[in-house]
């Protein structure tokens, strides 16, 4: 058995990214051109998230290397369906940290699909070189969000205040290096 977590039942998910271009059309509502601009059928959740993707625009508009690492749809294989959004919240810092992000559409929560986009960051920033560890922010009180990283190697380091969600615990988990042999 994997000592790090059971991956067994976890859905298998692809990440498309989303260009300033998408962005632009979600945060204008219009899911057709985000649509033609990913090259994905999107979803209204994604649009209803335009909040964060004016955030991620003006992430872009600071450091274009985030658009490599922020703002992707979430899409369920083999069914082709987007089920949420995940990515970094940036590049990796002078540490060499990055951190997780993802929403899982309310239709579409308690299926596994959280755990299959950390699944698939970690993936991700373990194979990234300069990448050295992915950092995770959770409200104490967001149950969901703490049964999702546990077994994949996180361990509690402190906390800190954010301004738009309070009291968050902050957890950090070491890349994992993997034999290529």
């Amino acid at each position: 058995m994997d000592t790090l977590c059971d991956h067994r039942r976890v859905p298998d998910i692809r990440f498309v990214q989303l260009s300033p271009a998408a962005l632009t059309a979600l945060v204008a509502g219009d899911l057709a051109a985000a649509s033609a601009a990913a090259g994905q059928q999107l979803s209204q959740y994604l649009v209803d998230e335009a909040w964060l993707w004016r955030v991620r625009l003006e992430d872009i508009e600071r450091d274009p290397r985030a658009a490599d690492w922020i703002a992707r749809a979430a899409v369920a294989e083999p069914q082709g369906v987007v089920v949420g959004h995940g990515g970094f919240h940036g590049p990796p810092d002078a540490d060499g940290i990055v951190e997780v992000a993802y929403s899982v559409a309310p239709e579409h929560r308690r299926k596994g699909y959280a755990k299959a986009m950390l699944r698939a960051l970690l993936e991700r920033a373990d194979a990234e070189p300069g990448v050295t560890a992915v950092r995770a922010s959770i409200r104490p009180d967001n149950v969901g969000s703490k049964a999702t990283i546990a077994g994949f190697g996180f361990k509690k380091i402190g906390e800190q205040w954010d301004p738009e969600d309070g009291l968050e615990d902050v957890y950090l988990r070491p890349v994992q290096v993997h034999d290529q042999g």
